[in-house]
């Protein structure tokens, strides 16, 4: 669960280390008991064989040097309990020997191999990180009088982004949000959304309404298309709610492509956000005439809007029945707007047994208006 955008899940990450540290244990653990085992059983038992196994264990985790010294102590110890036992048969013991030395040798060339791979990986992983951050950045906490709070998870095994996208942006006397979802999964779908956000975070501080502002997104993804017609995203299309919160009016203005209905919470009081003529989604606009139609309706101080995407309302439990959001959201009323998120993320996953499908939901908050400071600007478009 992220509060302000894709972030690694900190509870994830015990997991690989603790097996790193009990795979690093595990050939001492064998010499040990090998060792004990060979000193208390007959001579005629010959556990002191398995030594063997030492270094093949040790190239899972270990670097290619420890992985040597560890096949050299196992060498050692071997002679040793031979010189214990009496071992009267040298050809015995050169041969014992030969056997683990070879072992050693082929567990050092898996080690290094391992290590190279895990090398690679972990810069491939650092060059991921750095693109998903771009792509899909963090929102901030609050954007003038507006909270956000955010609930993100990629279905993808180890990912951060999916077909679910989100943006927020303060422009001169309002403040403007997109969350979507494109159709399908993979790197097509991440694709096609990181087109959508570059064409909003380009176009939203100029288009003079959400209407023109859609119209844009719309021409952001023909644009993409022609460039480079065998994409994925010339034959994806997307949902796409768009909100704009002018500041000190206490409304809101909503523009939905073919999205789920957000959720609006008055006091205690939450209803649907219905559109009476909504918007086709984005990409296939051109299939039939109709304009844009706005919602406009009442947003003051302590309000919340709940925009997801189908992730949230078609998790199903094990009979098939559909997640019951508004249900959620009205026991949830009473609830501190930034625990929200989490509340959502734990009941989903309880709800469905896991979640298999991107997951993106933000909760906006109308707040008190920040006090000005001397030395506050009116917010300006990035360069």
């Amino acid at each position: 669960m992220h509060a302000a955008g894709p972030r690694p899940r900190p509870r994830l990450a015990t997991g690989p280390r603790t097996q790193v540290t009990l795979g690093r244990a595990l050939p001492v653990l064998v010499m040990v008991l090998v060792v004990v085992a060979d000193l208390v059983t007959p001579d005629s038992e010959r556990v002191d064989r398995l030594l063997i196994t030492v270094p093949a264990l040790a190239a899972a985790t270990w670097s290619v040097y420890g992985t040597v010294g560890m096949g050299l102590v196992a060498m050692a110890l071997r002679a040793l309990l031979g010189v214990v036992r009496g071992e009267p048969d040298l050809e015995d013991l050169f041969a014992s020997e030969g056997l683990i030395l070879g072992v050693v040798a082929a567990s050092a060339w898996v080690s290094a191999v391992r290590t190279r791979y895990e090398r690679d990986l972990a810069e491939v992983t650092a060059v991921a990180d750095v693109v998903q951050r771009v792509v899909l950045r963090p929102l901030p906490p609050r954007l003038g009088s507006v909270e956000l709070h955010l609930l993100y998870v990629a279905a993808a095994a180890k990912a951060r982004i999916g077909g679910d996208f989100y943006e927020a942006v303060r422009i001169p006397g309002a403040v403007r949000i997109m969350l979507g979802d494109v159709q399908g999964k993979g790197l097509g779908a991440v694709e096609t959304a990181s087109v959508l956000l570059g064409a909003f975070r380009s176009t939203a501080y100029d288009a003079p309404d959400l209407p023109a502002l859609a119209d844009r997104l719309d021409e952001g993804l023909a644009r993409y298309a022609a460039w480079d017609p065998d994409s994925d995203a010339a034959e994806r299309f997307a949902t796409v709610v768009l909100v704009e919160l002018p500041e000190g009016t206490g409304t809101a203005r909503l523009l939905n492509c073919g999205h789920p209905a957000p959720l609006l919470q008055h006091g205690t009081d939450v209803t649907t956000v219905d559109v009476a003529d909504p918007s086709l989604p984005l990409n296939l606009a051109g299939l039939a005439d109709s304009r844009h139609h706005v919602e406009e309706f009442p947003f003051g101080p302590g309000d919340r809007l709940l925009l997801y995407t189908d992730g949230v309302s078609e998790t199903r439990d094990r009979s098939g029945a559909f997640y019951p959001l508004e249900e959620r959201a009205r026991r949830w009323s009473g609830a501190p707007s930034a625990q929200v998120p989490e509340l959502l993320h734990r009941d989903l996953a309880a709800y469905g047994g896991g979640l298999d499908d991107d997951v993106a939901a933000l909760l906006v908050v109308s707040a008190e208006e920040p006090r000005a400071t001397e030395g506050t600007a009116t917010p300006e478009r990035p360069r």
